[in-house]
């Protein structure tokens, strides 16, 4: 049909053509990341390059929708991104997979019903896995011997409750009360595990080809992952073999080991009062390096490179003046020299070292395994030939996997979320610096703005603040600040004073003191964003969980600038908090001056309990109800101090959630669920 010669039929065409183009480019856009998309995550864990460089195996974890749980698979890739593929056909479960030293096979554990916790061997060339340990208890820290024929790891060796009385026996088939459990022990529970069973965990040896497992180790201590020497003669270990391990006096102290595997004895090869660990030995067996610091009984510590020959003699420190902590040492094959990873100012980096301090960062941005909230994480192997294998994160996506070439050069070689997040709009992350009005020191932060953000608008302002406090965020990817954002919220998460990546002076700035001027490092850092325009004084709200949770409560007890707050499984009162939850036993001197009842009124000075009759903000509290770091009672008292004081509150319990709110994918999606919903209940 010639529309030249039909005006009339020219003028409808374009002007239903004019019509649609909206909705047309609207059917294009991408959409928010949203709850439900939670689901289809995934991210690599724990990536393990092979000895000669050519191939990597990782954990690949994800979520069930099915049945809300996480799981853990284990695949295999060439490390030119090629033979992507599942390493075994067992289902899930699979994880901790080493390469045997001549890269033939691989050894993991993987559970199932019927069997638990068990060690298998996969062999490469033809495929199979076999299961070669029949264990009562899960094993750990698994290492090969330097030729290949057996397997050293961890594992629990059981033992019995005291028991005070023996009652009456009870008639047959009668059915009484259980019998009371009695604890002698310092450290008796543990969040997300509750109670924890009396016993030991030791290091055992098995054949790579099955059979018998041997217990290396005695005691009552517990013992951490074995390092074979050389020789295959001895394995090193780090332990607390204290006789103060179980008192608040000596329980953070920790020594180097070796125990001969012929006669048992087991030598310490360090005595100083201080966290000694990471052991790694180099490849002649003539140098061990480990990772510590002398305890001077301060908040915040950072660790450093310590090398002393194989009998534990000429013990000397690695001066690379970093003011960062390191960790996860390996030696470079040739001995020359060691990998390392640290956090530096919110990002998470691999560097390696020679043995007189010489640093040359290799890496950044490892990481995004914290499926949650934009914590830091991460983890690296190295090959023979100094290939490298890391997982690697982005403000838009969690941890994939990425191979650092003999080059220099670093690629990334899965992309795990393309069908996921290359088909959503997420909110671009900003990094932000200022200044503290307390003592101009120099502090961080990152803004997430909306998706569809508009730069002459201003938005409302959602201020997430950390947990630790001795913790950090950084640029990495977040589903839980992504749905704030894609709410309509600008979210701004600052490092403030006591975290880490910045130096041990800038951590410690909380001994004795928390919390304290942190409080003001968030306070300019919305007084920033006020002043850029970006938010209003009228469209403030904050939560956090942890201490973030606790200065959330600290906030709204000081001001009443924030249209309303989600308080999340806080400490209101560090009396209570220090002498109920399960690290009762790690506040005084180290973060406080004595014990609650010889400080009272410092512990009570520091509580936000002691502010809530300022509190005029409306309040959210969330909490867990098997949350043992910062127990329920915790979130209770701020619940019932507003309600008495007719505060608008609510409290919201999570059935069956540990401190570790988002373990599961739904717990993740509800946490958010109701902040958004309470925060939008006060929205202008």
């Amino acid at each position: 049909m010639n529309y030249l010669k039909q005006p009339f039929l020219l003028f409808w065409t374009i002007a239903l053509i004019l019509i649609s183009l909206p909705f047309l480019t609207s059917a294009q856009d991408k959409p928010a990341f949203s709850a439900l998309d939670v689901f289809d995550l995934q991210w690599v864990e724990d990536p393990q390059i092979s000895p000669d460089g050519d191939h990597i195996v990782y954990s690949r974890r994800g979520f069930d929708i099915m049945t809300d749980s996480r799981t853990s698979s284990l695949w295999i890739i060439n490390s030119d991104g090629s033979g992507h593929r599942k390493l075994t056909s067992r289902s899930e479960g699979e994880g901790n997979a080493i390469w045997s030293p001549d890269g033939d096979r691989l050894a993991f554990s993987s559970s199932d019903e019927e069997h638990g916790s068990e060690i298998f061997i996969h062999w490469l060339e033809s495929g199979v896995t076999a299961r070669v340990t029949q264990l009562e208890n899960g094993p750990g820290g698994m290492a090969w011997s330097p030729d290949g024929s057996q397997l050293a790891f961890t594992m629990k060796v059981e033992e019995s409750n005291p028991v005070l009385v023996t009652g009456p026996e009870k008639p047959d088939g009668a059915e009484w009360a259980p019998s009371p459990r009695v604890t002698t022990r310092l450290n008796y529970e543990q969040d997300g595990s509750g109670y924890i069973s009396p016993g030991y965990r030791h290091i055992f040896t098995v054949s790579a080809d099955g059979g018998a497992v041997q217990q290396v180790t005695s005691g009552d201590f517990n013992h951490g992952t074995p390092v074979w020497a050389p020789e295959g003669d001895r394995i090193y270990f780090s332990a607390n073999r204290n006789e103060d391990h179980d008192q608040a006096s000596g329980y953070r102290n920790s020594e180097i080991y070796s125990v001969d595997l012929e006669s048992r004895t087991i030598t310490a090869l360090t005595d100083r009062f201080g966290p000694d660990s990471g052991v790694v030995v180099s490849p002649d067996g003539e140098t061990i390096a480990y990772l510590g610091f002398n305890d001077r009984i301060q908040t915040y510590q950072i660790n450093h490179i310590y090398l002393m020959n194989a009998d534990g003699s000429d013990k000397r420190m690695v001066e690379t003046n970093l003011d960062r902590s390191p960790e996860m040492l390996s030696w470079k094959a040739d001995g020359s020299g060691l990998y390392f990873m640290y956090d530096d100012e919110g990002v998470t980096k691999v560097a390696e070292t020679d043995l007189r301090g010489n640093i040359t960062q290799l890496a950044e941005n490892l990481g995004g395994t914290a499926i949650g909230r934009p914590y830091g994480g991460g983890s690296y192997s190295a090959s023979d030939n100094g290939v490298l294998a890391m997982n690697l994160t982005s403000p838009e996506h969690p941890a994939e996997l990425g191979v650092l070439s003999e080059n220099g050069n670093v690629r990334q070689i899965t992309n795990l979320n393309a069908g996921l997040l290359d088909n959503r709009m997420l909110g671009q992350v900003e990094d932000i610096r200022y200044t503290s009005s307390v003592d101009n020191i120099d502090l961080q932060g990152w803004l997430v703005y909306p998706p569809d953000y508009d730069e002459e608008r201003t938005y409302p302002l959602l201020v997430e603040i950390h947990g630790g406090p001795i913790s950090n965020y950084g640029p990495r990817f977040s589903p839980e600040v992504q749905l704030y954002a894609s709410e309509g919220y600008v979210v701004f998460y600052p490092n403030m004073r006591g975290s880490t990546s910045y130096g041990e002076e800038f951590g410690n700035l909380l001994y004795h003191d928390y919390p304290g001027d942190d409080y003001q490092d968030i306070m300019d850092g919305v007084d920033l964003l006020i002043e850029k325009d970006i938010t209003t004084e009228d469209s403030l709200y904050v939560t956090g969980g942890s201490a973030g949770g606790i200065m959330t409560a600290w906030i709204i007890g000081k001001n009443n600038r924030f249209e309303s707050a989600a308080v999340v499984k806080p400490v209101m009162n560090w009396i209570s908090k220090t002498l109920v939850a399960d690290n009762y036993y790690g506040y005084a001197e180290y973060r406080y001056p004595g014990q609650p009842w010889e400080e009272f009124e410092t512990y009570w000075e520091y509580s936000p309990v002691s502010l809530v009759g300022n509190i005029e903000t409306p309040t959210l509290v969330m909490v867990g109800t098997e949350d043992l770091r910062t127990p329920l009672s915790e979130a209770k008292q701020l619940y019932g101090a507003l309600k008495i004081r007719q505060i608008d509150t609510a409290l919201v319990e999570i059935p069956g959630a540990s401190h570790f709110i988002a373990s599961r994918p739904s717990q993740l999606i509800t946490k958010v669920n109701h902040v958004l919903a309470w925060f939008d209940k006060y929205r202008k």
